[in-house]
């Protein structure tokens, strides 16, 4: 990185600064615009600033300016006049240079040799996709915080295809739990708790109480701020014995829960407050987005939650969708859920994974040699699109169409810059999002085309806030805090981890990141999962970063504030990678068909929308229905498998 640049993210920001959307290294930020010196001439890479370092920009991030507006304006119906970029025909160009598109790009390398000819072509001015990585610097010292995605779920039971490509690139999950085989305790060990805040505007008084769920139940709801009839029927719910379903199976009993949300459940089967409601509203904000009342009740209950002791119910088959990644499913080498590992996690969340993937592709792209050294590798950006490389990433490059010119090739037309190029390939991989798929493939039937667009992915916010100390935490007696009333619903310290040369500081009058996490849903409107994404990503879309600055600067003060944190003085930098186009949507029983949510049918909209066109295969997590990393690798391995039959 530029030592000038490096020097103003060591800087501390005025409040002023904050709320002018400023960002750490604001005077760099202009020189780290798209790529428009790229797009002026021959796409000679060496033109790329020597201070072109996209992690460590901070402020409005994600699907960040520049990123979006050639797909709006080709979802609007806007056409281009594309000319040849006069580059030599491509064996292979990918559309996404995420975890999937990387991945493909890995993967047919391996099948047909190293000096395979490979572009991958990317909207954004980093490569990654989803999983960002995110870079605070401080008097000299590096903080890392995930950019979005950010966990290896229980990988032991991986498929045999993602598992390998993680051994392959150096990942060594005993080594990583050996050497951090108290990252999960260390905040524990120290007394802190996992805490529930409890906001004035949802619950009548602001309220944190620490060890919610962790103490018994009377206890933490006795501290709430809830009215007498609500903590009431909460210690009622939570200790319930009654069979609800009195006279019913245990398998129509899971039905009965499986067609009606939780909020239904709590509403009118067990008759609570609707303030008990509320306590849950962030419970699966992690995995779904939405709150209790659009997620079955059935998931509450196998996921232990209270209501269902009573009932007369059996577990699921153990090897249902063992195949199907997630670490709730059983998957290929482990025949049951949560018999594997657990989650593994790296300093920049799975950044770490893509990094890995374009040091094994770009040869000088990125320095080191192994898993361990790859947290602090310095990435060198202009030698990602060095025309001297068989594989190739073009970032700030917006496709807008793919299609064949005839059965041996294929054209790929993109924006970059403002100026409309194609270029030409035997194969493409569309390692993009499915609900643009059918934009930019125009000769896709209709029906694949309607089942592409039939999964609405989930709008959310991975935001990382370095903070000067955190001796408020442990003042406060807590290591995170969910506060079920809030966009920014949950709010923890950085995992206390090592690899390499890097660690997260242990010493609480010493900076850290405080992840926090934003998800928009919409209670109370009587919409399902899919039409609540839609209104939440409205919302997101429609915030200002000011906005959610001032968001961030509120909860941390009113949780925090009388244990000591001052927003004005302990706050360093503040990162919001907002991803309107987040999670892949899975499917439920509530919304959609059974046998979608409880088997591998291949009448699922994700099976229909990723069957091959020719030389044009899909390879994303969307073809899974599944956000998790080895859905996004299993594909890319699939889509790759399937171009075999078109050589």
């Amino acid at each position: 990185m530029n030592k000038n640049k490096r020097n103003k993210a060591q800087g501390h920001l005025s409040r002023r600064d904050f709320l002018n959307g400023c960002a750490v290294s604001l005077a760099a930020g202009t020189a780290l615009s798209p790529l428009e010196a790229i797009a002026q001439g021959e796409l000679n890479p060496s033109l790329i600033s020597p201070d072109y370092y996209p992690p460590t920009i901070q402020g409005l991030r994600g699907s960040h300016a520049g990123s979006f507006e050639n797909a709006h304006e080709l979802r609007d119906g806007e056409a281009w006049q594309y000319q040849d970029s006069g580059e030599p025909e491509y064996d292979l160009v990918i559309v996404g240079a995420g975890i999937s598109g990387l991945s493909a790009a890995y993967f047919y390398r391996k099948q047909h040799g190293p000096d395979s000819r490979i572009l991958l072509l990317d909207n954004h001015d980093d490569f990654g996709g989803h999983a960002k990585r995110n870079e605070f610097w401080h008097d000299g010292r590096m903080h890392l915080v995930n950019g979005g995605t950010l966990n290896v779920e229980a990988p032991s039971q991986y498929s045999t295809v993602a598992a390998g490509l993680l051994w392959e690139l150096g990942i060594d999950r005993t080594r990583y739990f050996e050497k951090n085989r108290d990252m999960f305790s260390f905040y524990r060990d120290m007394g802190l708790m996992s805490s529930t805040f409890f906001d004035r505007e949802s619950f009548g008084a602001d309220k944190l109480v620490v060890g919610f769920n962790r103490q018994p139940i009377r206890e933490s709801i006795a501290q709430s701020p809830l009215n007498d009839q609500a903590k009431r029927d909460a210690i009622r719910l939570y200790e319930s014995k009654e069979n609800y379903f009195e006279g019913l199976s245990a398998q129509e009993t899971r039905e009965q829960l499986g067609h009606m949300s939780y909020e239904h459940f709590l509403l009118n089967i067990v008759k609570c407050h609707p303030d008990v409601v509320k306590l849950f509203q962030a419970s699966f904000h992690g995995s779904f987005v939405v709150g209790p009342d659009a997620i079955p009740a059935i998931y509450f209950r196998d996921s232990g939650y209270p209501g269902f002791e009573g009932l007369t119910l059996e577990d699921l088959p153990p090897n249902l969708l063992a195949n199907e990644p997630g670490g709730q499913h059983g998957r290929e080498n482990a025949q049951r859920a949560g018999a594997g590992d657990p989650d593994m996690y790296f300093p920049d969340g799975n950044a770490t994974i893509t990094r890995l993937l374009v040091r094994s592709l770009i040869p000088g792209a990125v320095t080191g040699q192994d898993a361990e050294d790859i947290i602090t590798a310095a990435v060198n950006y202009q030698q990602l699109d060095n025309a001297n490389n068989d594989c190739r990433v073009r970032l700030n490059s917006t496709v807008t169409n793919v299609r064949h010119l005839n059965e041996q090739q294929v054209q790929t037309s993109y924006v970059v810059g403002g100026q409309a190029l194609s270029v030409k390939s035997k194969n493409v991989v569309m390692a993009c999002w499915n609900t643009v798929i059918p934009y930019l493939c125009p000769e896709i039937p209709a029906p694949q085309k309607q089942a592409l667009a039939y999964g609405v992915k989930s709008p959310l916010m991975y935001c990382g806030v370095l903070v000067s100390n955190w001796r408020s935490f442990v003042e406060a007696g807590i290591s995170g805090v969910t506060a079920p009333g809030f966009t920014f619903s949950r709010t923890s310290l950085q995992a206390s981890l090592s690899m390499g040369d890097y660690s997260t500081t242990r010493n609480p009058d010493e900076p850290i990141v405080v992840r926090m996490s934003a998800y928009f849903d919409a209670p109370g409107q009587g919409l399902n999962r899919r039409e609540q994404h839609l209104v939440g990503r409205n919302k997101m879309l429609t915030t200002s970063f000011d906005e959610f600055e001032l968001q961030i600067r509120d909860k941390l003060s009113r949780v925090l504030g009388s244990s000591g944190f001052d927003d004005e003085k302990d706050i360093l930098g503040i990162t919001v990678n907002r991803w309107p186009h987040g999670y892949t949507y899975s499917y439920n029983p509530l919304s959609d068909p059974d046998e979608w949510a409880y088997s591998t049918t291949a009448q699922r909209p994700a099976v229909v929308g990723r069957q091959r066109l020719g030389r044009i295969a899909i390879a994303n997590a969307d073809a899974s229905a599944s956000p998790h990393t080895d859905g996004a690798i299993n594909e890319a391995y699939r889509a790759v498998n399937e171009l075999l039959d078109s050589d």
